[in-house]
């Protein structure tokens, strides 16, 4: 699949997706604190052992092919779900559980704000990290979640997320 960004009109060749290393609300940890407040892997995330994180991912399908364009980002849970989840992540066979009640815990800048959207996050079997799905509300992210992107859009994400150059969001 190629699509072209917006920016510099690059022809890119394959589907990028965009991950953060950990959750917004991790940010609001002062630095001086990040090694006593925080423990963070590839997977998991706990700040002040009384927020719990799990990585998953946001699937945006793309009009007219057979892939998809993904969002790795956080989603805070319970703590009883977090330690559910934890306690499967060796599992193989784990996608019977959940799924669980979720706050999305990124800001995507494309996007009017998307801290603490309503999310569902699925389990999937054989070590593929969680789908997250947003509640359908409306909000920009849920509607391209549920009907798809163009090319043209997945171009201007990519240069808003390679080039800084977004589009002028509602207020």
């Amino acid at each position: 699949m190629k699509f072209t960004c917006s920016c510099c009109n690059q022809t890119i060749n394959e589907i990028p997706s965009f991950a953060w290393d950990k959750p917004l609300d991790a940010y609001d940890v002062p630095d001086e604190n990040v090694d006593t407040d925080i423990f963070l892997n590839s997977d998991l995330c706990v700040i002040n052992d009384k927020w719990f994180y799990v990585r998953g991912c946001i699937e945006i399908p793309i009009i007219d092919e057979d892939d998809f364009f993904i969002w790795g980002v956080w989603v805070s849970l319970s703590e009883t779900n977090f330690f559910e989840f934890q306690s499967i992540l060796d599992k193989e066979k784990r996608s019977h559980y959940g799924p669980y009640f979720g706050w999305l815990s990124a800001d995507l800048k494309v996007y009017p704000d998307t801290h603490n959207l309503k999310t569902r996050l699925h389990i999937r079997d054989n070590g593929i990290r969680p789908y997250i799905e947003v509640e359908q509300n409306g909000h920009p992210l849920a509607l391209e979640q549920a009907n798809g992107i163009t090319k043209q859009r997945l171009g201007e994400i990519y240069a808003c997320i390679i080039h800084n150059k977004c589009p002028e969001l509602p207020k």
